[in-house]
């Protein structure tokens, strides 16, 4: 009788630690992400590579222009992702889910209103010159 209690208890025990392991989601010491940042120039470059680098946890960040993905190594240990992304928001560019306030937008430099279709057909522009 005390070897099947034993071995119920053994079983319990291995059940319910395999049971923590799945509902717990790990957290990556070097999660790659990318996701889309609103912006339009260098000046923006610099504002969301920033905002980014000065997140707690956050190892890498790299805006493309172009494409307005930023890629960013981040330690999921230190920081949630929503974390970042409202630093960035914070500094005025919007993100799927985050958008700036008015006042951090209105904070840019004019140059950077990349809500205003005037403003980004003059960087297109711009980009059109580098290319020829």
């Amino acid at each position: 009788m005390k070897k099947i209690i034993f071995i119920f208890s053994l079983f319990l025990i291995g059940f319910s630690t395999q049971a923590q392991d799945i509902k717990e989601v790990k957290k990556k010491k070097n999660a790659k992400i990318t996701f889309e940042v609103n912006g339009i120039c260098g000046m923006c470059k610099k504002r969301i590579e920033t905002a980014a680098l000065k997140t707690k946890g956050v190892k890498f960040a790299i805006w493309d222009v172009k494409s307005h993905q930023i890629n960013v190594i981040l330690d999921e240990r230190k920081t949630p992702l929503d974390s970042l992304k409202q630093n960035i928001a914070n500094v005025g560019h919007d993100i799927k889910g985050f958008k700036a306030s008015d006042e951090a937008y209105n904070s840019v430099h004019p140059c950077c209103k990349y809500r205003d279709s005037k403003i980004i057909l003059d960087h297109e522009g711009e980009l059109k010159k580098e290319k020829n």
